[in-house]
């Protein structure tokens, strides 16, 4: 990095993070479009974790499942779709046409291209049969407006034969066509995930036609996906910018220059901000507190995590698979987990005790009160557990 990149110390960064990330209680939202468009998106693999995240993130957070619903599935200024790293996210509606071209075209590719092998090694139809039955299914679903897989085969029968996976192999398994299909058109930007069977929290989900969007050139939308994430969360480093997108190191260089990305000093490196935006920060007006459900976007949001999360801490609040739990948070850092119970209460703790005082605790069992008070008598069980989640929930 050239002489004169200016340094932005674990300070700064924490401050960023809580005016940025709508943490701060200065920065929260009035609405889960808000707190969408300044986070770029959602972690939706996970259903909860949308309205949790938005209703930490809210000045009033008492209609958070209400206007989240609202937003999804009435006004659907929200999407739910594949994005990043072939992840389900929620994205402002405006923003698909820009994710589908940056992230999704290699991995539609690849998905498509993997299930025409799978069929033709068991000896199922060909692409043409494919391409009918496809063409059926979203006839269907436009007919529809929303449906679950079990209904368009009602329509369309061919939905439900099925075909043998790896034959032979100690991982053979059966697919249904339905199953593989409706995936391929979801990363390929034809359909998303409508309204939930059941509550909000349900993984069970209709499938509705996506939003019809402009095609996009791949190298202008990967770039305008990087401003975006870079204005939400920047400094980063190449290393998070190719895991967060996961993107070839090429196309990451490609976009920081297309958008002239300015290069800073962080202490693990060289990072980068928006164009513009390497000047100072001021502080937030107060100290704050936050309870972030499991795969948080701001807990998952950078690969290099040391400046706000302590090696030490993670084995108590990550799966196998590098899942982030329930995370508590003072001032720019985690510095526990929290689980909910059967009763309904928020049971936290506290791993990192240093800086922790009266006034700490005192904020973050506002905050287990204030999310206890809007999910009511919903209880909230976490997709991908973590040993300190599992701890405080069995009481």
């Amino acid at each position: 990095m050239g002489d004169g990149a200016r340094y932005i110390g674990v300070a700064e960064r924490r401050a960023r993070l809580a005016l940025r990330q709508r943490l701060a209680g200065q920065a929260r939202a009035g609405t889960p479009e808000e707190v969408a468009g300044a986070l770029v998106a959602l972690h939706g693999t996970d259903p909860a974790t949308v309205y949790l995240a938005v209703g930490a993130r809210l000045a009033d957070p008492a209609g958070t499942v209400e206007e989240t619903g609202r937003a999804l599935y009435e006004d659907r200024s929200l999407v739910r779709m594949h994005g990043m790293r072939h992840t389900v996210f929620v994205f402002p509606t405006g923003l698909t046409a820009v994710v589908h071209a940056s992230t999704g075209l290699a991995v539609a590719a690849r998905e498509r291209s993997s299930l025409l092998k799978h069929m033709a090694t068991a000896g199922a139809p060909d692409a043409a049969w494919l391409k009918e039955v496809e063409e059926s299914t979203l006839a269907a679903l436009a007919r529809r407006g929303q449906a679950t897989a079990a209904e368009l085969a009602q329509d369309e029968p061919r939905l439900r034969e099925q075909f043998v996976y790896a034959a032979g192999k100690s991982y053979e398994g059966v697919h249904t066509v339905s199953t593989r299909l409706l995936r391929v058109l979801g990363v390929e930007g034809k359909v998303v995930r409508g309204r939930p069977l059941g509550s909000w929290t349900s993984s069970r989900f209709r499938w509705a036609l996506a939003p019809e969007h402009a095609e996009l050139d791949v190298a202008q939308a990967q770039a305008e996906l990087l401003r975006r994430w870079l204005a939400a969360c920047g400094p980063a480093t190449e290393a998070d910018l190719k895991w967060w997108t996961g993107w070839r190191v090429t196309e990451v260089r490609r976009a920081l220059a297309a958008i002239g990305a300015e290069p800073v000093s962080l202490d693990e490196g060289t990072g980068y901000v928006a164009g513009g935006d390497a000047g100072p920060v001021p502080s937030p007006d107060a100290p704050w507190a936050a309870l972030l459900p499991a795969l948080d976007p701001t807990a998952m949001g950078w690969q290099q995590r040391d400046w706000y999360l302590a090696p030490g801490l993670r084995p108590r609040l990550f799966d196998g698979s590098g899942n982030v739990g329930p995370t508590v948070w003072w001032n720019g850092r985690v510095i526990g987990g929290w689980a909910q119970r059967p009763d309904g209460e928020i049971a936290w703790r506290i791993l990192d005790e240093e800086g922790i005082g009266r006034e700490a605790r005192a904020a973050i069992g506002s905050e287990a009160e204030r999310l206890a008070g809007w999910l009511g008598t919903t209880r909230i069980t976490p997709r991908f557990r973590t040993p300190l989640e599992k701890e405080l929930a069995a009481g």
